[in-house]
């Protein structure tokens, strides 16, 4: 897999088509969640591309502190579900935390983490941070990484 960081400005519209198809293909059908993929916040996030034969295989997008959460922070984690046994999900995470260390150093890291996820994101490092909560319908964990 080959990862591409971009700003919103950057994306080609086959890119930002390709992003809004498998967030849709994930988090509202795959996960029968009705919800508002489509915030307003994407035009201020850096975009994370996981490319596989051109074809988009795993995506997040990240924000800079303050413009999610007070910290910066990593969402719209996301791999294709036949694409799932190759590990894309921890090298895009890992693209991502290295892309905010370099642009933030020496940042926190906030995520908004499925409860589902808690042992993939802790291997990469992330520790919980208060109760669970509900998002969308979903139970979800506030994580951080120093």
């Amino acid at each position: 897999m080959e990862a591409v960081v971009k700003t919103f400005e950057e994306l080609s519209t086959q890119e930002l088509y390709q992003i809004l198809r498998l967030r849709s293909e994930v988090f509202v059908v795959e996960q029968d969640c009705v919800y508002q993929d489509i915030d307003n916040m994407d035009q201020k996030a850096l975009h994370v591309l996981g490319l596989k034969d051109g074809e988009l295989v795993a995506y997040t997008r990240m924000f800079k502190p303050g413009d999610y959460f007070e910290n910066a922070s990593i969402g719209r984690v996301v791999v294709a579900q036949k694409q799932r046994k190759y590990g894309y999900g921890k090298q895009i995470m890992q693209v991502s935390m290295a892309a905010l260390a370099q642009r933030f150093p020496k940042t926190t890291i906030e995520i908004s983490a499925q409860k589902y996820l808690l042992k993939f994101y802790t291997e990469l490092g992330f520790t919980t941070q208060g109760e669970e909560y509900l998002e969308d319908g979903i139970p979800h964990v506030r994580m951080i990484q120093k």
